[in-house]
């Protein structure tokens, strides 16, 4: 059994919030799929990033995590794998023709089952998500008072709750503002945008992934 007190259960998301509100990857990423293929595919892709930080999780609660720490090859191996994915990523959203939202059938299925695989491919090729469980989660466990194992998963539940309804907000508010998008070209010029954008946030996340 944990025995977390409620206060640093409060303290753990409080914090945690206040990281996930930073703009990184995962916001960009679904705010412009949201904008562009609308809240469905957006939520797809909410799904892929939360089973990334649930995996990352499990692994911490492994004690796995630590390895990641204190191997600098494969540290640098995710670091660069994350960097070109979102570099890839921003590519395909410069230069993509499609205009509108899958249809509903096969399309839309096969549509949101690339962007869920994309969602958790962010995360699992993300150092920063697994520096998080050994920079931040440690701080809230406390042994001696129940099983470090039992308390990691249930700060890591908490930690993927949080993310998630982050990145839900994200998808609602990104859809809202999407009504006047449907010229083609407005809709080309947003997606541009957001091309830029994460190929700016693949740059500052190899300079601040540096170690």
């Amino acid at each position: 059994m944990t025995e977390l007190m409620p206060t640093t259960l409060l303290a753990f998301a409080i914090t945690f919030a206040i990281i996930e509100l930073t703009p990184g990857p995962n916001m960009a990423y679904v705010a412009a799929l949201s904008i562009s293929h609308g809240a469905r595919v957006g939520a797809a892709a909410v799904a892929g990033v939360a089973l990334g930080l649930a995996i990352y999780g499990f692994v911490a609660a492994l004690g796995l995590a630590t390895i990641i720490e204190q191997s600098n090859v494969l540290y640098e191996i995710l670091r660069w794998g994350g960097v070109a994915y979102l570099l890839w990523l921003a590519w395909e959203a410069w230069s993509s023709e499609h205009e509108t939202a899958p249809e509903a059938g096969d399309g839309a299925g096969h549509a949101i089952r690339t962007v869920f695989r994309r969602g958790l491919m962010t995360n699992l090729l993300n150092p920063k998500a697994g520096m998080f469980y050994l920079a931040v989660l440690p701080s809230f466990v406390t042994p001696g008072t129940g099983s470090v194992m039992a308390q990691t998963l249930l700060l890591s539940g908490i930690f993927v709750v949080i993310a998630s309804v982050t990145h839900l907000s994200i998808v609602l508010l990104a859809r809202r503002h999407a009504g006047g998008l449907t010229d083609p070209t407005r809709r080309r010029a947003v997606r541009k945008i957001m091309a830029v954008a994460l190929a700016g946030i693949a740059i500052w996340f190899a300079i601040s992934t540096a170690r």
